[in-house]
């Protein structure tokens, strides 16, 4: 037979087929489908009719129809599933400063002691993402009508990382110890005059002799386990081995503790604790190295020893390699950098116009640009209503110009054309303590009130020495900064009563309008009518201008890119970042749509 009768042949059959075979009813329909292709017989004739080109396109069909084939059950699949977090992984983050006191009632101005116990401590309460306080080791809570007892109820079955039950008798001993002047807590004023009551060992009440609406953010403070603790003498609380050894509830638990060849501890190793009462954390392990600076924490992410920073200043950005291996966090954190101002130390400030003066003489876009590169906000007020909505307007816009003039309506004149005004044969001369950190926000307002006819100054002062200086008020001008936490008291930073150490009253403020408003401030519980009296406090304080406020800085948070469920926008304190450390993931898993 030849090649034009094969020809023939084929197409005959495959025609013959398709006719005879057509469909009499549908459900003969797939069978005549399968008679519309080639025998197998049929096939044997393919090479002889279809040209290499033909060919060639025959297999590319062939491949693609089998990569949809083996795609398709792919492709369902992810369209009916979600990633979800799933169990497994590691991370290393560093921190500045070595561990001294993992201990929440001791822990005082080392972040690392701060992070540390926040992992291992839980309190009742914790913040949630937005910083919006929500139960922790508590399931639920209740205030009484008169805003004087709060209820607590825990939830069940929380263990210790010792795998002893965590119950009311830990939460009342720690209470005790924080209300107890010989184990030397900071946060003792916070605990005065509560009165604790156990329910059963799931209910606990606190009871408070006065309204106190700020009273609940004292409820995030870590929880100690009895059992262990009870057997340490006051003398010794602070010498403990716990301290460095810690045993609490949190959601991870301490597998290796690292030293260098002087016994200094340079790293933790811990792995999920499995009874978590908030469920096992999905990361298995998670290791914190220590280092001395932030030069130190830097050079070692950029040699790859850890995979997170654990904060990192604006002007230091810039020597981070690698950048897209972490994600730079701007967290909104309550604290901010002021000037305040020591009335008791010089005559001149004294004087309101010179106050002004100072105020009306500060560009503080100037220092948010250059000193925080852009990170952080400038600020009109210790409320730090610029994280809110409802920004005050700014009571001091810079205006050189308007500066000049009120001092120059003050009899303070440049007389001599030296750049110093003078008043009564006595210099505008003032002096600045602050420390080495503020150097460079120093310098710019040194050059700033320059401008104006002031003559500043500057004592630089080491940590150490400026906290004795601060506590003996012996200072002009104090550049330094506060940290407030969220849900803000300002009683304890500008009542008239807190002008003495250890009160924080550092511009030394006394009104008695605002004293009367601060006082009712904090005994009312609505928070929509609280903050009509904070406003009117803050009308009467800027009024008085005892502080130029100028800036509050981001917190800039670098963890691994891989991190995943650690969203935050606004902290209260920096260790709070861990608060919701059990939800962080790096492994994930395909899981139903249920949408």
């Amino acid at each position: 037979m030849n090649h034009d009768n094969q020809i023939n042949e084929f197409y005959t059959n495959s025609a013959n087929n398709r006719k005879e075979n057509k469909p009499k009813e549908t459900g003969h329909f797939f069978e005549w489908l399968k008679n519309l292709f080639p025998t197998r017989q049929q096939f044997r004739f393919l090479p002889q009719i279809v040209s290499k080109k033909e060919r060639l396109l025959l297999l590319i069909l062939a491949i693609v129809i089998l990569i949809t084939l083996i795609y398709l059950p792919f492709s369902v699949a992810r369209h009916s599933t979600v990633p979800a977090p799933d169990f497994g992984g590691s991370y290393t983050e560093g921190l500045i400063g070595a561990p001294q006191f993992i201990n929440p009632l001791l822990v005082q101005a080392n972040d690392a002691d701060r992070d540390l116990a926040k992992v291992f401590y839980p309190g009742l309460l914790k913040h949630d993402s937005q910083s919006n306080l929500i139960p922790d080791l508590a399931e639920s809570y209740q205030i009484s009508d008169n805003g004087l007892e709060y209820t607590f109820t825990l939830k069940k079955d929380i263990k210790w990382h010792d795998g002893q039950p965590l119950t009311t008798e830990d939460i009342i001993f720690t209470i005790k110890i924080l209300q107890n002047n010989d184990y030397g807590s900071i946060q003792r004023i916070n605990w005065q005059g509560i009165e604790v009551e156990k329910i059963n060992d799931l209910v606990v009440k606190l009871k408070l002799k006065n309204k106190y609406a700020q009273f609940i953010n004292n409820t995030t403070t870590g929880i100690l386990p009895k059992h262990l603790w009870e057997r340490v003498k006051p003398g010794i609380f602070a010498l403990s081995e716990l301290n460095l050894n810690p045993i609490g509830s949190g959601p991870y638990k301490i597998k290796k503790i690292g030293k260098d060849n002087q016994g200094i501890i340079r790293s933790f190793e811990l792995t999920a604790f499995e009874d978590f009462y908030n469920s096992k954390p999905f990361i298995k392990n998670i290791t914190f190295r220590f280092y001395d600076s932030e030069d130190q924490l830097i050079s070692a992410y950029n040699n790859s020893h850890i995979q997170g920073l654990s904060f990192i200043s604006p002007e230091k950005l810039k020597n981070i390699k690698f950048a897209q291996r972490v994600k730079t966090k701007q967290l909104k954190l309550p604290r901010f950098f002021a000037v305040f101002f020591n009335q008791n130390q010089t005559k001149l400030l004294t004087e309101k116009n010179v106050r002004l003066a100072l105020n009306y003489g500060t560009d503080k876009n100037e220092l948010v640009e250059k000193i925080l590169k852009n990170n952080g906000l400038a600020i009109n007020s210790p409320l730090l209503r610029e994280f809110t909505e409802n920004n005050v307007s700014q009571k001091y816009s810079y205006d050189k110009e308007f500066a000049k003039q009120i001092l120059e309506n003050s009899n303070w004149k440049d007389t001599d054309g030296n750049g110093v005004r003078e008043k009564n044969k006595e210099e505008l001369a003032l002096k600045i303590t602050t420390v080495p950190e503020l150097a460079k926000t120093v310098e710019i307002l040194k050059k700033q009130w320059k401008e104006i006819g002031f003559k500043i100054e500057i004592k630089m002062e080491t940590f150490a020495e400026i906290q004795s200086t601060i506590k003996s008020r012996e200072y002009e001008i104090l550049l330094f900064g506060e940290v407030q936490g969220l849900n803000f008291d300002p009683f304890s930073f500008w009542h008239s009563s807190q002008k003495k150490d250890p009160g924080l009253n550092l511009a030394l403020y006394d009104n008695k309008s605002a004293d009367k408003i601060l006082e009712e401030s904090r005994q009312i519980l609505d928070p929509s009518e609280r903050q009509k009296k904070d406003y009117d406090f803050e009308r009467i304080l800027l009024e008085d201008a005892p502080a130029v406020f100028l800036y509050s800085p981001y917190y800039l948070y670098l963890p691994a890119s891989k991190i995943k469920g650690g969203d935050l926008s606004i902290l209260s304190l920096p260790s709070d970042r861990f608060d919701n450390l059990a939800q962080w993931y790096i492994e994930t898993k395909r899981v139903k749509n249920n949408q």
